[in-house]
């Protein structure tokens, strides 16, 4: 099967150029900015397209990789095209393929979200860590079954889910890769705040940070567990609570709640019920200042 890709930015080069490395027949690259198709083309070496339909002609798989919002316009203007038998997918972690290519049965074209669970970073050097990451695909049955044809010489493990799924799916990547981001911000700026330049911190959190995402990556959160809250050490979970801004008491109360329940599970004979109360009393002060702020 021939892919073209509509939508030269990080996505689509990283995958077009992680198929074509692995034999895949890549048409080439249209986009509404030349540039972005040319570089992409010339990255891949495949082919630029001027003309939207040239690309929809010679590809027998489609690949939209363009931001959520364009999808949609996308779909309304490749959807009147000859697209009879082709399988057309997008690579959005939160959209389902439904939702994306609605009508798409009276087309004859059949849909496939396949979303990498990987965050790709950069649009010339991310196809090199492509190899480990997962592909997630939801769809049609029958355009599961091509997608799954198409990506097999990948060899990357695939996982299908069902359409009603993509939002919990997407928000738990999220959470994995976005929000630590925030927690790994919050930790600089208290270690600038004890005289830490940036550069510094971040070398100084360095190993602890990489350290503890390989152990839960390899062992999971509950064996990776270590710190006051797993030890249900009161005190320094009060000291902490003691040297954050109302704002980040809030963050580090919830976060430290859900840190129970993993503790909980390690040590199913070990005491946390008064640090749980400890936490729900901080919840309350917390909330019942924000709501004040807000009056």
């Amino acid at each position: 099967m021939k892919t073209g890709f509509i939508g030269a930015g990080k996505v689509g080069c990283s995958l077009g150029k992680y198929f074509v490395m692995h034999g895949l027949k890549v048409t080439g690259y249209y986009d509404s900015e030349d540039t972005a198709a040319k570089e992409a083309a010339e990255f891949t070496d495949t082919k630029q397209y001027a003309q939207f339909l040239d690309i929809v002609e010679e590809s027998d798989v489609l690949f939209l990789t363009v931001p959520d919002g364009i999808i949609g316009k996308v779909w309304e203007r490749i959807k009147s095209m000859p697209i009879e038998g082709r399988l057309i997918c997008h690579c959005s972690g939160a959209l389902s393929a439904q939702e994306a290519f609605p009508g798409i049965k009276k087309t004859g074209a059949v849909a496939c979200s396949i979303h990498p669970m990987f965050a790709v970073s950069d649009k010339y050097q991310s196809h090199k860590e492509l190899k480990n990451a997962y592909f997630t695909m939801e769809g049609e049955a029958e355009g599961i079954v091509k997608a799954k044809q198409l990506l097999d010489v990948l060899k990357n493990p695939v996982k299908v889910i069902e359409g009603s799924q993509k939002t919990m799916y997407h928000c738990a990547a999220a959470i994995c890769s976005n929000q630590v981001l925030a927690l790994v911000w919050q930790s600089i700026s208290l270690l600038q705040t004890c005289g830490f330049a940036e550069e510094e911190a971040r070398a100084v959190l360095a190993p602890i940070l990489c350290g503890n995402v390989s152990h839960a990556a390899e062992s999971g959160p509950v064996k990776s567990l270590t710190g006051p809250v797993e030890r249900a050490d009161i005190k320094t979970v009060e000291k902490h609570l003691s040297c954050l801004s109302d704002k980040d008491k809030l963050l580090y109360t919830l976060l430290s709640q859900k840190l129970v329940e993993i503790a909980k599970v390690k040590h199913e004979d070990r005491e946390y019920d008064a640090l749980e109360h400890l936490l729900d009393t901080q919840l309350q002060k917390s909330l019942a200042c924000k709501h004040g702020k807000e009056q």
